[in-house]
């Protein structure tokens, strides 16, 4: 059939603006086609070129002497950890297929992620997730958010990667428009580090994995543009659907062929299908590739050129491999029965030349299309929302009536309550490295010998020690709402506070921006703010950004969801007796509160923007508490040295909910080894801190805390050492053992029993989802 007139409506339909379409005149020098349309429309979508984005991207920090891939560089980044190893992870969303079919856009979300990681030469070894969902009351995001738990849990489980830890929040912006985040993290030596560039002029392309449907069809474009009703029907087909059984076969396969040297280049065919993996794996190399369609196995019949290059079906790879080792190629993935076709070679002219039964289809610079998209520098303003929320003041807060029932309301919130309906679905013990499962500040996993890809069969043996990384993913969506510099710097402080915590040094942070559309000026001042601040927090910790995602077009008819820049952060555990938990261990142990109890300098004492603002008074207001890079760093490097020192027995930072909410953490969140819970009871005596209001005392979100515990015979020179170091350090408390949280602040003593607040803690999600 002949291909329809460029029209201004087909243009349109692509997406692609006018001054784009002048623009793509003047790369090829002529009027592209139908499928040259498609590819331009996908490549340069902001989900594939960051358009609206770059500018901002490159005010990140980078560079460290222990990055061994940059970002950018390559589909994930690279950290040194020691001893010729590396740390490669990434963060990615699949947010707008998942609104549209939970179940597969969550899966496939989840193998995407795992495909990055190990088209670096790394072998995966844990994933995590981060989900925005808006409220449990809603029948249709109870339904959202289970199929998108079950997703993760299919994909994760069945191809044997534990899922080791996350988070879930819940709030009314996210209705409609959930959010789903993925990270995943592999290890690998120096040495396997593999690269997704065409090298070799004459070098032969494999297209490897399952046969290409229509299913995925141009699903980068459709996560470009805003989420409406009718845009979700018509691009239901945009949803791949995914086979984590095939992944796993591929997964082996690509990296017992990494060992053989016979691959010049490899690149995951994740966004934009083949059309992406084609044209920017010639742009790195600087090259050109040619491929014949007709060579593509397809499993719909008379699939169109357009269909097949813009195609997102899962579990594919494109490889370039070293001319005259396509036998070893053909032999390792036939052991694995994997499909395979050589559809292509390298070639010399710097041009991605597409074929179908020999005709050329398609002509396009390979550069041109993979980096020289348009580059926008969207306008900017302050939202007006932004004075409304402001004007809140300290006396415009009624005094709390009810601190008990308060706390209990807060534990039984679905942001602050146990995820363990989630978790529990997740197989988080496969592989047998998970040290700390989900339930603590982070997550950590033992790294053993046998994580790492296999070396070449004639490589000599290496002795590889142990290695134990934390990991973590952490944003409050109400805080950057309400300041987002503030509320982003607070982002990665808390990332970093959770890892240290548990008793490890933050290496590199990734980062997942999920933001409105970008053409409305508030909105993008939001992402513009978030950045600065995600930037500058991640500078004064000494955590490059290794790389990451934007999603942007976050939004549903009534609004844009709370502005979500997601950071995913990992770091080195040097001891395993560093390992450290949030639980309350042994009687009589002395409670240690590390960093000022409430900030002074902030008017609203951290109840802005804070838990117990919205659960007790409705408001979603306020300024959050600022965040002092300097003290948080001051903070980890003194919680480290304590740690290292062998006096903490625990640690917990204060975050959602404040201090109370910590401390009942400490005291209900360990579970035995038969997986019932162990309640710890403990007295509280709050009289040295200085704080006007016992709301703001108790609830109260201001940053820059951590509960500690030590034993008796060491409270003391733990405490003179952290004030030596610069940090506030006050005894408030003693692990008693009982049965009840108490908490003396004067003359006033409120008692909790414990068994109550861990039944709504525990519960509360699993009831709702009863419903």
């Amino acid at each position: 059939m002949p291909e329809p007139e460029i029209t201004p409506e087909v243009i349109e339909e692509h997406g692609i603006t006018p001054e784009e379409y002048e623009r793509i005149l003047e790369v090829l020098g002529r009027e592209p086609n139908l499928t040259e349309l498609g590819i331009f429309s996908v490549m340069w979508s902001e989900h594939c070129s960051y358009k609206n984005t770059r500018a901002l991207l490159k005010t990140f920090p980078t560079q460290s002497p222990k990055i061994i891939v940059a970002a950018g560089e390559e589909n994930a980044g690279v950290i040194d950890m020691g001893d010729g190893l590396g740390v490669a992870f990434k963060l990615e969303s699949h947010n707008h297929p998942s609104a549209v079919e939970p179940f597969q856009g969550a899966a496939t979300g989840v193998g995407g992620i795992i495909r990055d990681i190990f088209t670096m030469g790394a072998r995966p070894i844990a994933n995590m997730d981060s989900l925005r969902f808006g409220s449990l009351d809603s029948p249709r995001v109870r339904q959202l958010f289970r199929g998108v738990v079950a997703g993760i849990s299919h994909y994760g489980n069945c191809i044997g990667l534990p899922t080791v830890g996350g988070e879930v929040n819940f709030d009314p912006s996210y209705e409609g428009n959930p959010l789903v985040n993925v990270f995943s993290l592999g290890v690998l030596r120096h040495s396997q580090v593999a690269r997704g560039a065409a090298k070799g002029v004459g070098n032969p392309v494999f297209y490897v994995g399952p046969a290409t449907g229509r299913d995925g069809l141009a699903g980068a474009a459709f996560a470009s543009q805003d989420l409406t009703e009718e845009s979700a029907e018509q691009q239901r087909g945009a949803v791949q659907v995914g086979d984590p059984f095939m992944e796993k076969l591929c997964m082996e396969a690509c990296l017992e062929l990494l060992a053989t040297g016979a691959v010049a280049g490899i690149q995951d065919m994740g966004a934009a299908g083949l059309t992406c993996s084609t044209c920017e794996t010639a742009a790195r190399g600087g090259t050109g590739i040619e491929i014949d369609l007709a060579k593509v196995p397809q499993r719909a019949p008379d699939m169109t050129p357009y269909e097949i290059l813009l195609s997102e079906s899962q579990e594919r790879m494109l490889i370039i491999v070293h001319k005259g080792r396509e036998d070893e190629v053909k032999r390792i993935f036939d052991k694995w029965d994997l499909p395979w076709a050589e559809v292509g070679e390298v070639t010399g002219d710097g041009m991605m030349v597409v074929k179908n039964h020999g005709e050329v289809i398609a002509t396009v610079p390979a550069a041109k299309l993979a980096d020289d998209a348009p580059l926008y520098h969207r306008d900017s303003k302050e939202p007006a929302y932004l004075e409304q929320t402001r004007a809140l003041r300290l006396a415009d807060i009624p005094a709390l009536a009810d601190p008990r029932a308060a706390l209990a309301k807060l534990l039984s919130w679905p942001t602050i309550a146990s995820k363990n309906w989630v978790y529990r679905q997740y197989d988080h013990m496969v592989r047998a490295g998970t040290v700390l499962s989900p339930g603590s500040d982070a997550a950590v996993i033992r790294v053993k010998a046998d994580s790492y890809p296999a070396l070449p069969a004639d490589a000599p043996a290496d002795h590889v020690p142990d290695k134990y990384l934390a990991m973590t993913v952490d944003c409050n969506g109400v805080h950057v709402y309400l300041d987002p510099y503030e509320g982003s710097k607070a982002t990665v402080a808390e990332a970093a506070r959770n890892l240290v915590c548990s008793g490890a040094r933050p290496l590199g942070a990734t980062d997942n921006l999920n933001f409105g559309n970008p053409h409305n000026p508030e909105l993008f001042w939001q992402l513009k703010e978030s950045v600065r601040g995600l930037a500058e927090a991640c500078e004064a910790f000494g955590t490059p950004v290794t790389g990451g995602n934007v999603s942007l077009y976050n939004q549903n008819p009534v609004g844009a969801i709370d502005p979500t820049p997601t950071v995913g952060m990992v770091g080195l555990v040097e001891k395993t007796e560093h390992i450290t938990s949030q639980w309350f261990k042994d009687d009589e142990d002395a409670i240690i509160l590390l960093g000022q109890a409430v900030n002074s300098d902030d008017p609203l004492l951290g109840l802005g923007g804070s838990a117990l603002l919205q659960t007790e008074h409705g408001r979603k207001e306020g300024t959050p508490p600022p965040c002092d890079l300097a003290k948080e760093s001051a903070l980890h490097d003194a919680l480290l040295g304590l740690i290292a020192t062998g006096a903490v027995k625990s640690a917990h930072d204060c975050a959602e909910g404040g201090l109370a909410v910590a401390l009942a953490e400490c005291c209900i969140s360990q579970l035995t080894a038969r997986n019932t819970p162990r309640l710890t009871g403990v007295t509280i005596d709050l009289e040295e801190l200085d704080c006007p209001r016992t709301d703001a005392l108790l609830f109260g979100e201001s940053h820059g805390r951590v509960v500690i515990t030590t034993s008796e015979a060491e409270a003391g020179a733990a405490i003179e050492r952290a004030k030596l170091l610069g940090v506030s350090a006050v005894r408030i408390g003693t692990v008693t053992g009982g049965e009840t949280l108490d908490i003396v602040i004067g003359e006033t003593h409120f008692s909790w029993e414990l068994n109550e607040l861990h039944d709504v803690w525990w519960n509360t999600i699993a009831r709702s989802m009863e419903q």
